[in-house]
């Protein structure tokens, strides 16, 4: 399933050619993805002008001016992909449509905006603009890691006495919001931290250390793309390339990147997901 730094690219990629501009026609090809669309999606959006494009955790979403919000989750094959850009950012045409192509937006200059989804993981939905924090997918989620609240002081208060593993709290999105197994284990490498260490096992410093951590491995995630794996594409649909530089995802066997170390990067399964580390270096 992508990851924050997936849908941030793709919130990127998307906001060139639908930021302030209208959606001339919005055309819904099924009735639902994982869950139905909302009521007369299709003509609530048509004609909008999209105001602004955000993201919180996992969700692009798209403040209309009629006053409602779209919001988009790309589950864990969802695309949207940008074609006949007349600004110049994108270079194809308008390619023949899918199977899959679920939900299509063309735009006034004569940009499209295509939600492909095989899978149908994926899901829209239209809200309040401002109503957003009370949204079932949104109410119960934690800070933004690479926001403010996100803190040392935050972060170690949130894990005190908590006899979860580290990787299991990470990953709780009450927590802290947005993050998922790859970039997780790429900080815990990072930080020197065991992906089964109990978090009232660590000390506060190691844990206030993850802030910084996982900020500068979501950030250079985003700087490069967002990772490539399996389905994920930018909205312009060429490869991110990001797991070219994970140091521990992916590499079970292979020899641990720390000069001097070569330990066997080990993988287990940690709540039906596979968590990769360095024995030796992550203690």
């Amino acid at each position: 399933m992508p990851e924050l730094p997936e849908v941030e690219t793709v919130r990127r990629g998307l906001a060139p050619v639908m930021e302030g501009a209208v959606i001339e026609k919005a055309a819904v090809n099924r009735p639902d993805l994982r869950w139905p669309f909302p009521e007369r999606m299709a003509e609530r959006l048509t004609g909008q002008r999209v105001e602004r494009l955000r993201r919180r955790s996992k969700y692009i979403l798209a403040d209309l001016a009629g006053g409602e919000t779209l919001l988009v989750h790309l589950g864990m094959s969802g695309r949207m992909l940008v074609s006949g850009d007349p600004l110049g950012h994108f270079v194809h045409d308008h390619p023949a449509p899918e199977k899959h192509d679920h939900v299509v937006f063309d735009m006034q200059g004569g940009a499209r905006i295509t939600f492909n989804d095989p899978r149908r993981f994926g899901a829209m939905d239209l809200m309040p603009t401002g109503a957003e924090a009370e949204h079932k997918l949104i109410a119960h989620l934690g800070p933004e890691p690479l926001g403010n609240a996100f803190s040392e002081t935050y972060l170690v208060a949130a894990l005190r006495g908590k006899n979860t593993a580290i990787k299991a709290a990470l990953l709780d999105q009450r927590i802290v919001a947005g993050l998922g197994n790859i970039y997780v284990c790429e900080a815990l490498y990072r930080a020197r931290i065991a992906p089964t260490r109990s978090c009232r096992r660590i000390s506060a410093a190691r844990i206030a250390s993850l802030v910084p951590i996982v900020r500068q491995v979501l950030d250079e995630a985003i700087a490069a793309g967002g990772s490539s794996l399996r389905d994920f594409r930018q909205a312009d649909g060429e490869l991110g390339y990001f797991q070219h530089n994970f140091d521990v995802y992916g590499r079970e066997g292979l020899p641990c990147r720390t000069p001097e170390c070569g330990t066997p990067i080990r993988r287990i399964v940690q709540s039906g997901r596979s968590s990769f580390y360095c024995p030796q270096c992550q203690r």
